[in-house]
C-alpha cells in the first residue's frame, strides 16, 4: 500500500449545458493535476444538473460519451478519477444516478448506483420540494473497490445520512469514503460538514467529498464547501464559495496509527 496519496475534490456549478459542464470538469481536472493530484474526484451531476422534474436528455450507458471523455482524462493525465455521477440509462421512465471510479489506464474499476433517493420537502426551510424517485431508480448494491492506496467505498450525497451504509464499507476494510454531492443549500449549511466529519471519525477513514455549489437554475441551489477530512475528523481542506478545488495529502500511515491507538472498529459489540 502507498504511504500517502494526494487527492483533489472538485467543486462545480453545473447546469443543463452538457458540453459546458464537461469542459469545466476537464479544466479543473487539469488544474488539480498541475497541483500534483494523483486522484481527482468530481461531484454529483458533474456532467448534467437539470431543473427539478425535468427529463434527462443525455442519459446514456457506461459506454457513452460522458464516461468515455472521463476515461480519456484519466488515461491522459495518468490519474485515478472519480467520475462523480452521471445519468445512466436504467428503464423507460427513470435513470440511475451513477458514480464510477476510473484507473489511470482509464479502466472502470467500480460502478455505484445511488441507493438512497432524496424525496423531501424543504419548503418550510426556504427551499424546494425534491422527488428523486420519480425520475431516478435506486441502486441496490454496496460498492467498494481495491486500489494500490487501499479500499475505496463509493456513495452519493443523500447516502451520507445513513451511517449503516458506511459501517458496512468499513467492515470491508476501506480507507477512503467518497461522497460526491449536490447538497441542498438549506440542509447543507447545518448538516454537510457535521455529517462528513462524523463518517470520517466513526469509520476511521478519509472522506473525499466533491460538491456542487451555487445557483444552477432559478429554483435550485447547492451548498458547496467541497472538503477532504482525515480519519480523526480533521478537515484537510475546504473549498471556498465558488467553482474550484481543494487538494490534500492523505497520509495512510497516519490512518493506521489512528486505527492502532484507538481500535474502535475492533471494539464493536452487536
Amino acid at each position: 500500500m502507498l504511504p500517502a496519496m494526494r487527492v483533489a475534490a472538485v467543486q462545480l456549478c453545473s447546469n443543463d449545458d452538457l458540453e459546458g459542464n464537461l469542459a469545466a470538469a476537464e479544466h479543473w481536472i487539469e488544474q488539480a493535476v498541475g497541483l500534483g493530484a494523483e486522484w481527482v474526484a468530481l461531484p454529483e451531476n458533474f456532467a448534467f444538473l437539470r431543473r427539478e422534474g425535468q427529463p434527462f436528455p443525455c442519459a446514456q450507458g457506461l459506454d457513452g460519451d460522458i464516461l468515455g471523455r472521463m476515461r480519456e482524462q484519466a488515461r491522459r493525465h495518468g490519474i485515478w478519477l472519480l467520475a462523480g455521477t452521471f445519468p445512466e440509462k436504467a428503464e423507460e421512465e427513470r435513470v440511475y444516478n451513477t458514480s464510477t471510479l476510473l484507473s489511470p489506464e482509464g479502466e472502470i474499476v467500480a460502478v455505484y448506483r445511488k441507493i438512497h433517493l432524496f424525496d423531501v420537502d424543504l419548503r418550510d426551510q426556504g427551499g424546494g420540494e425534491f422527488l428523486e424517485s420519480k425520475t431516478i431508480a435506486p441502486g441496490s448494491e454496496i460498492v467498494t473497490a481495491d486500489t494500490p492506496f487501499g479500499g475505496v467505498g463509493l456513495s452519493v450525497c443523500y447516502d451520507l445520512r445513513f451511517p449503516e451504509l458506511y459501517r458496512e464499507m468499513a467492515s470491508r476494510g476501506v480507507r477512503f469514503l467518497t461522497v460526491p454531492s449536490a447538497f441542498a443549500r438549506e440542509t447543507g449549511r447545518d448538516h454537510w460538514e457535521v455529517l462528513l466529519r462524523a463518517r470520517a471519525i466513526e469509520n476511521q477513514a478519509f472522506v473525499v467529498a466533491p460538491a456542487q455549489w451555487g445557483p444552477h437554475s432559478p429554483d435550485r441551489q447547492s451548498h458547496g464547501r467541497a472538503l477532504i477530512a482525515d480519519p480523526w475528523g480533521v478537515l484537510l481542506g475546504v473549498a471556498p464559495d465558488r467553482p474550484g478545488l481543494v487538494v490534500a495529502d492523505c497520509d495512510l500511515e497516519q490512518l493506521e496509527r489512528i486505527r492502532g491507538s484507538l481500535p474502535a472498529l475492533r471494539h464493536r459489540r452487536l
